[in-house]
């Protein structure tokens, strides 16, 4: 099992019955593992007074009952939880395939994002399929991923006026990100390709295709097949 960082960690107060316990700075996938391990110590040897936890790129925001716990007490057995991290074997990753249909009606900023870099159309859809991403958290969204690892070649800002409306399954970049909206919803990152697949299905007993920890990796697919797999669907 490779090593944990064993940076300095720091517990702020978040409201009248939160704390944020952060484990490192920025976005890196050393921190989150970390901060995956220590939700499944939470989870495995529940801590009294707690009632949530929340897993983010390099924090744990848990949520607990002032009634059966205080901040000295909810402190201190966070503190020794970390000692029980070399016990933790985290699962290896599962690599989830979605096909995205790139460009056209699907992804109306692809050439937006080719201009921006100097490529071609060609060009975005060959490097933005390349990388498996790591799912860093899941957020903003029932089931929205926030990846890692897209190729600093793709790098794009926002859009300077988010839009009202996008569509469930587009695929977008937004800075050094890249993710998949499950759900529609307003929305400012660039918009490059969208996905037949049904991201997120309440109905099921495991609504959710991926989990933090995962990988997705991208796979092209022509406007044909996209349809098709809609029509499957019945969308």
């Amino acid at each position: 099992m490779q090593p944990f960082l064993y940076d300095k960690t720091k517990i702020r107060i978040a409201g009248d019955r939160g704390i944020l316990v952060e484990y490192g700075e920025g976005i890196a996938l050393e921190v989150n593992r970390k901060v995956r391990a220590m939700a499944m110590v939470l989870d495995q040897h529940p801590v009294a007074g707690i009632v949530a936890v929340v897993p983010t790129y390099r924090a744990l925001l848990i949520q607990y009952d002032p009634l059966a716990t205080g901040l000295t007490r909810l402190k201190q057995a966070l503190i020794d939880l970390e000692d029980r991290l070399g016990t933790i074997a985290i699962p290896p990753p599962r690599t989830v395939e979605i096909p995205v249909c790139y460009g056209g009606e699907c992804g109306p900023d692809i050439g937006h994002v080719a201009e921006t870099h100097h490529i071609s159309i060609d060009d975005v859809i060959r490097l933005h399929s390349a990388p498996a991403y790591p799912i860093y958290m899941i957020g903003f969204t029932p089931g929205f991923p926030f990846l890692g690892g897209l190729p600093e070649s793709l790098h794009t800002p926002r859009l300077e006026t988010p839009r009202t409306h996008v569509p469930e399954g587009s695929v977008g970049i937004a800075n050094a990100q890249t993710g998949v909206y499950p759900v529609a919803s307003p929305g400012g990152w660039q918009l490059i390709g969208r996905t037949p697949l049904k991201l997120f299905a309440p109905a099921k007993q495991n609504p959710f295709l991926y989990q933090a920890g995962d990988r997705i990796r991208f796979r092209p697919i022509s406007p044909a097949t996209y349809a098709q797999r809609m029509a499957e669907r019945g969308a």
